[in-house]
């Protein structure tokens, strides 16, 4: 008989950096609560326009420094007494009532990248630095490039395995209707942290006809870039981070742009498509279990070198190797 924790395999949370918020959602003076990696952060913008990410709760009677509280500077004051702690060190700065600070009144301070659009935090089980890093994608804010139009959604399922479909060309077809799988080529950066799969077809377009390329970028588990290239000036970009909010649920946000020159004629549709796709994923992510072992075919060799690939981002094993 099948039973869902009989079938259902557990993954730790991965490493890596994870987008936490949309940049236009934070503004200078903001304070937002935040529950990611199964743990309660603060979010703010100080005063100098840095985002900055710390641990929740007050080291002095524990109130929530994101539920009430506000920027002061470039620190966060605490609703409850009113102690300042600083975004970047997590150290407190300044206690209203008492000249003496103590040694211990300090919270943990998160890394904080912010780019493409999104405020980034970098996590780690055991707490090590940031190991690497990602690029700056030139197309997010470009002048040629239309505004960016975004979505989130939650979903109930493991980060891994939504980045899975990147590498599961086989669903395209039966999830969403595509036709079968095109011709593609999958490489590993040098450091293993980045991989890119190349999909090429001749497409009939409203520029002509073209040999245009599928661009999947992926950097760490759930960063991922899907683009369009063939068209001269012209193209469609998908940007998303999809962030582990506990072990069973993600927060996944999307960005979408084309070039000024394409957004009326094919970036609109491209969009609405987009958005579409994950819906339709979103029933077979809500409602299916994580098999450590799976039963691979041939034809599944992408799938197979993926789930080799997850292993270096967690810090003890993820999964058995994937079963013949």
């Amino acid at each position: 008989m099948a039973h869902r924790e009989a079938e259902h395999v557990e993954l730790p949370i991965p490493n890596g950096w994870f987008a936490v918020a949309f940049s236009r959602d934070l503004r200078i003076g903001d304070v937002q609560p935040l529950h990611y990696f199964d743990q309660d952060l603060v979010l703010f913008r100080g005063r100098t326009g840095e985002a900055r990410v710390l641990d929740a709760y007050c080291p002095h009677l524990g109130a929530h420094l994101g539920h009430g509280g506000r920027v002061m500077g470039d620190t966060v004051r605490c609703p409850f007494h009113g102690w300042q702690f600083e975004g970047g060190s997590g150290e407190c700065a300044h206690i209203p009532y008492c000249d003496r600070i103590p040694k211990k009144a300090r919270v943990r301070p998160w890394d904080v990248l912010e780019k493409n659009g999104m405020v980034f935090v970098w996590h780690h089980v055991e707490g090590k630095p940031p190991e690497w890093d990602f690029p700056v994608q030139p197309e997010i804010g470009h002048p040629d490039w239309s505004e960016p139009r975004t979505f989130d959604l939650e979903v109930p399922v493991h980060v891994q395995d939504m980045h899975e479909n990147n590498n599961d060309p086989v669903h395209f077809q039966y999830v969403h209707g595509m036709v079968a799988p095109l011709p593609s080529e999958i490489e590993f950066a040098e450091d293993g942290r980045y991989y890119r799969i190349v999909s090429t077809s001749e497409q009939v377009t409203p520029f002509g006809t073209f040999e245009m390329s599928l661009i999947r970028d992926s950097w760490g588990i759930g960063l991922s870039a899907v683009s369009s290239a063939g068209i001269p000036d012209a193209g469609l970009l998908m940007y998303s981070s999809t962030t582990p909010i506990d072990a069973q649920n993600t927060h996944s946000r999307w960005l979408l742009t084309a070039t000024n020159n394409l957004v009326d004629l094919a970036g609109e549709e491209f969009m609405k498509n987009i958005t579409a796709g994950v819906r339709d994923d979103l029933t077979i992510w809500t409602h299916k279990v994580h098999r450590a072992r799976p039963v691979f075919c041939e034809a599944d060799e992408y799938l197979a070198m993926f789930r080799k690939w997850t292993r270096q981002f967690y810090s003890r094993p993820a999964s058995e190797p994937a079963a013949d």
